[in-house]
């Protein structure tokens, strides 16, 4: 049951980023076809409204909002299926290991600025201390 020996192996670690981007990409799917629906019964009641219960009936207005919502949906639909598709983990992996070679870069940069400006004494400038008695 309590084993000393808690080495995960590579495969299960993989294998479990797999499964929460898979879950990840589930959720944001769901949402989109939930956005879908709701955008569906949405415009219909918006002509409802304006149709038939005549609010607003001399402009239809419904039009534009119909539209307006449409468009929040096309960018919805893009965010899931385009921009995720390009950036997915292996984009955000390579992205951070570019970062953090950039900072080992400067890291270096600087202590190399540092190494000039300040050197360090080597051992001949170094006096002993005399003991005092």
């Amino acid at each position: 049951m309590f084993s000393r020996n808690k080495n995960t192996s590579k495969l299960d670690l993989e294998q479990h980023e797999l499964l929460e981007h898979a879950q990840k990409r589930v959720r944001q799917k769901k949402r989109l076809y939930t956005h879908f629906v709701i955008f569906l019964v949405g415009s219909v009641f918006l002509v409802l409204i304006n149709k038939i219960l005549k609010y607003g009936q001399e402009y239809n207005w419904f039009v534009w909002a119909i539209t307006f919502w449409g468009f929040l949906f096309v960018l919805h639909v893009f965010n899931v299926f385009i921009t995720n598709k390009f950036m997915d983990k292996d984009w955000e992996r390579s992205q951070r290991e570019k970062l953090v070679e950039k900072q080992k870069q400067r890291i270096s940069k600087m202590e190399k600025e540092i190494e000039e400006e300040m050197p360090l004494p080597t051992a001949l400038e170094i006096e002993p201390k005399k003991k005092l008695h």
